[in-house]
């Protein structure tokens, strides 16, 4: 039952039929997890808390830098050096004091992710390597459920939902990790409202899954690999199919449980760890 601030706070979710009240009862009981308080991140959790999620879990360890200014919006210049989750949950608790926040300032990894993991109902995934990528897929599929991905480099950015019960899995469509070459937003720059855009597009999916199909029919992107250029002003869509051999998903999965994903991504060399930015956020 919606409390009579609740009904003036979110009175204009109510108007939409889309919503209503019955919806809005869904947010306030729904649980999410996202996992990274940067450029992707502040938008996204900013959104939900307005919107009214009932529980919004942070997972970040990193400490606010005067580099993230340019984009991650949560923080300003007198939050430089302090943890993230920290600052961005008294940002939120600000913004709606209805929601209850839940901060982990640690590194999400095999040992930790399930038990974190199965309190909530979808996680967002706004980190910046592929080891956590790979560690939440995975989690998702073996607890069955759904994977929030948003990713952005210089220009361009993509989106998508991973839900093996309804359709691919990360792995379905990156099979493995990018080579190490790969550039990175300290070598190559990113454009700061991105980050902001896709933030966004990653936030309004996890509404709509929270609330489910009610009244209209709505399309999620499972399925869909959302892809936008900020430079042209872009939007172009690419369908994914579930791979039937994926080693996660597929159907005679041969991976069972989590792995090493430092070392699947090629991180480690003679046992060793290269570098570790595992929960770090662009």
């Amino acid at each position: 039952m919606l409390l009579p601030e609740e009904i003036s706070r979110y009175s204009r979710h109510l108007l939409l039929s889309e919503i209503g009240v019955e919806g809005q009862e869904k947010l306030k009981n729904a649980k999410v997890l996202i996992v990274g308080a940067g450029g992707l991140g502040s938008p996204a959790a900013m959104y939900l808390a307005a919107a009214g999620v009932g529980t919004i879990g942070i997972a970040d360890f990193d400490q606010a830098d005067l580099s993230n200014l340019q984009r991650q919006i949560a923080y300003t210049t007198k939050d430089i050096g302090k943890q993230k989750s920290e600052v961005i949950s008294m940002r939120l608790k600000e913004m709606n004091p209805l929601v209850n926040i839940i901060t982990y300032n640690a590194a999400l990894t095999s040992k930790n992710a399930l038990d974190i993991l199965k309190d909530y109902q979808i996680a967002v995934d706004c980190s910046d390597n592929f080891q956590t990528r790979y560690l939440l897929n995975d989690s998702c599929v073996l607890l069955g459920k759904p994977y929030v991905y948003g990713s952005v480099s210089e220009l361009k950015g993509q989106a998508s939902v991973f839900y093996a019960k309804e359709g691919p899995c990360y792995r379905c469509l990156y099979p493995e990790p990018a080579p190490l070459a790969l550039k990175s937003c300290m070598t190559s720059g990113l454009l700061g409202v991105l980050p902001g855009v896709i933030g966004c597009i990653m936030a309004n999916e996890v509404l709509k899954l929270i609330i489910g199909k009610q009244n209209v029919q709505q399309k999620q992107l499972t399925g869909r690999l959302l892809l936008f250029n900020a430079w042209d002003a872009s939007f172009d869509e690419l369908k994914i199919s579930k791979d039937e051999n994926c080693p996660m998903c597929g159907k005679d999965p041969s991976i069972k449980e989590l792995i090493d994903y430092e070392e699947f991504c090629g991180l480690k060399k003679d046992g060793n760890t290269c570098f570790n930015l595992a929960n770090h956020s662009l």
